[in-house]
């Protein structure tokens, strides 16, 4: 099955989220900036990108809401020099990291309170819970300690998993099981792979291949961005079925589905950058719930966070 290339810009993508829409191809793809901290709309049919907001630091993922705006993953900022990923590396903004929502008009809150370590991932649970993986900000010390964790709908914040390295992309199963990537090779170790968290507290390995982020199809398959230069299919219990690599040299950063129905399925890059697409495919995506926002415990309003 063969790619088509979208977009080269810009530089650093992750976090896509199709959003229906009018068009050719029935919407658009917004995606987060991680160098430049931006969260930008792909229009996927003239292949032009527009900022829709600067959430600054390092976007990371990004998650839909049911007003029109977005979640992000707010890593902190990453010192691309350090990291010698660009030869000509874009500027370090410091931001406090955390979960931040984007309105739709653009504005930038948070909803944690606190800083985080370096929020990476992010999906809603049909139940409304935000889960998201916080591992640590780079570089990463000898004796890093990533955890997953969960946003309650009454805004209560709690550990989901600790004991991790460094967990990277997240998504939850049609039965309600969190998946998580953990990527230690990204220190030189060797607990890396696709992860199932039990509710007993257990972490159940079930495919050793390193990657990013992923999304599902509505057979339950997963689709691996990273790991290769392109998308791993893997069928829920760790059969790989298929590669999908793309040509040249990059970096894969993420993937979900969208298209009017649902069978296209859209890639991240890094380094160059820019937004990759698989037209027909023959499993379409499986649906990605938005978030429903906060619920006072007392008054059982919703609030969308923005007044924090």
């Amino acid at each position: 099955m063969k790619a088509v290339q979208i977009t080269t810009e810009p530089t650093f993508l992750e976090g896509p989220v199709w959003c229906a829409g009018s068009g050719a191809s029935g919407g658009s793809l917004v995606v987060t900036d991680v160098a430049l901290g931006a969260l930008h709309r792909v229009d996927v049919d003239a292949g032009t990108t527009t900022k829709i907001a600067d959430t600054l630091g390092g976007a990371n993922g990004s998650t839909p809401c049911h007003d029109g705006g977005f979640l992000v993953t707010q890593n902190g900022g990453l010192d691309f020099e350090s990291l010698a990923m660009f030869d000509n590396p874009p500027p370090v903004t410091r931001v406090r990291s955390g979960i931040q929502r984007v309105a739709p008009d653009g504005a930038v809150t948070y909803l944690t309170p606190e800083p985080m370590q370096a929020p990476n991932d992010l999906v809603v649970a049909a139940d409304g819970t935000l889960y998201f993986t916080d591992p640590p900000p780079y570089p990463l010390p000898s004796d890093a300690v990533g955890r997953v964790m969960a946003l309650h709908r009454d805004g209560t914040l709690r550990v989901v998993a600790d004991g991790l390295f460094y967990p990277n992309g997240i998504g939850v199963e049609a039965d309600g099981t969190v998946v998580i990537v953990e990527n230690g090779m990204q220190q030189g170790r060797g607990d890396f792979g696709l992860v199932r968290l039990r509710d007993d507290g257990n972490h159940e390995r079930f495919l050793d291949r390193t990657g990013d982020g992923f999304c599902f199809d509505t057979d339950g398959r997963i689709y691996l961005a990273g790991g290769i230069h392109g998308i791993t299919v893997i069928e829920p219990y760790g059969t790989v079925v298929e590669e999908l690599r793309l040509p040249g040299e990059g970096v894969t950063t993420n993937c979900c589905f969208g298209g009017p129905d649902g069978r296209t399925l859209y890639a991240t890059e890094a380094m160059p950058g820019g937004v990759w697409a698989w037209p027909g495919m023959p499993t379409p995506g499986r649906a990605v719930v938005a978030w429903d926002g906060l619920v006072d415990a007392k008054s059982g309003q919703t609030s969308f966070g923005d007044e924090t």
